[in-house]
C-alpha cells in the first residue's frame, strides 16, 4: 500500500507540484540553486534565446558552479548575479529581493525542477508580489520509471510536505494585500 501511494504521488507530480507559464521576455531569470548543471543548462539557453537581459543565481552550496557552467556555455560573467546565502526556496526569495528590487524587476522567468515550482513560484510571489512570475522548469525524465528509480523519485515524494508546510507558515491566505511596489516592502521572516 504503501508503495502503491508513492507511486501514485510521483505519478500525480506533474499536475499537482508543476507551474508552467512560458517563457515570454523578462527582466531577469532567477535560476535556484539545488540541481545545479540542469538548471545552469536551462538557464543559460534562455538568456542565450534573450528571453532575459540578466540572470540571478540564488542559492548556497552551488551558486558559484552554477555561475561558471553558464559562463562555460557563453553567457557572460556581466549578466549573472549570485546570492549565495539561501539555504531553502523561502530563503531564495527573501536573500534574492533586494537584488530583484536593484533591478527594478517587474517580469521574473523562474528555472527550477518541475516538481519544485510551485513551491518557488509561490514563494517569490509572496516576498515580490508586484512582480509578474513566469516558470520555466528543468522538465521530468523521459519516462515515469526513470523519475521513480532516478534521483528524482525521493525528492518528488518529499517536495508535497514542504508544499505543505509552506503553505501553513508562509504562504498568505488571502492574497488580496495591497501591493507593495517593492519586495522589501512586505515583512517576512526567514
Amino acid at each position: 500500500m504503501l508503495i502503491a501511494g508513492a507511486l501514485a504521488a510521483i505519478f500525480w507530480a506533474d499536475p499537482l507540484l508543476t507551474v508552467r507559464s512560458g517563457t515570454a521576455r523578462a527582466d531577469v531569470i532567477v535560476v535556484l540553486g539545488g540541481d545545479g548543471p540542469a538548471r545552469a543548462v536551462h538557464a543559460s539557453d534562455l538568456w542565450l534565446e534573450g528571453r532575459a537581459p540578466v540572470i540571478l543565481v540564488s542559492g548556497d552550496g552551488d551558486c558559484f558552479s552554477i555561475r561558471y557552467q553558464m559562463i562555460h556555455r557563453g553567457v557572460p560573467r556581466s549578466a549573472i548575479q549570485v546570492e549565495c546565502l539561501s539555504g531553502s526556496t523561502w530563503q531564495n526569495a527573501l536573500y534574492s529581493a533586494p537584488y530583484l528590487e536593484r533591478l527594478n524587476v517587474r517580469r521574473a522567468v523562474m528555472v527550477t525542477n518541475w516538481f519544485h515550482s510551485r513551491r518557488a513560484v509561490a514563494s517569490f510571489a509572496t516576498i515580490c508580489p508586484h512582480i509578474n512570475w513566469t516558470s520555466s522548469v528543468v522538465e521530468p525524465p523521459d519516462t515515469f520509471w526513470r523519475t521513480v528509480l532516478g534521483p528524482y523519485g525521493l525528492a518528488v515524494l518529499k517536495e508535497y510536505p514542504k508544499l505543505l508546510w509552506y503553505r501553513l507558515r508562509f504562504f498568505p491566505a488571502n492574497r488580496t494585500r495591497a501591493e507593495t511596489g517593492s519586495c522589501s516592502g512586505v515583512e517576512h521572516r526567514a
